[in-house]
């Protein structure tokens, strides 16, 4: 059983919005860090948001600042990325990462487990 699945990805044009989600099968994420990440072939992997579950504290890479949301549901153990205002820059697979073990919530190699990704695509 695959401990973290994102859906939600897709096709856009410059302007729209999609809102990613990040189920946890085997795992009950509540008063612990989450995050989503993005990464573009050929370049290292992006900390776009990260949230602690328990109060819902927030944060946002500056890409991300004023146009993304990241939320969590604890009844559904689901995390949220809300896009708007999606830009051609924004295409890449998205990855949400659990498990954090210190450092830098925006930093790759704080974070222990991922899921498999979904890509976003937006068209100029």
């Amino acid at each position: 059983q695959v401990p973290l699945v994102e859906s939600g990805g897709g096709s856009v044009q410059a302007g729209g919005s999609l809102r990613l989600s990040c189920a946890a099968s085997t795992v009950t994420y509540v008063n612990t860090y989450m995050a989503w990440f993005r990464q573009v072939p050929g370049r290292e992997r992006e900390g776009v948001a990260a949230i602690y579950t328990g109060a819902g504290d927030a944060f946002y890479a500056d890409s991300a600042k004023g146009r993304f949301t990241i939320a969590h549901d604890n009844t559904k153990n689901r995390m949220y990325l809300q896009m708007n205002s999606l830009k051609p820059e924004d295409t890449a697979m998205y990855y949400c990462a659990a498990d954090f073990r210190g450092g830098s919530l925006l930093a790759p190699d704080a974070w222990n487990s991922w899921g498999q990704g979904t890509h976003v695509t937006v068209s100029s």
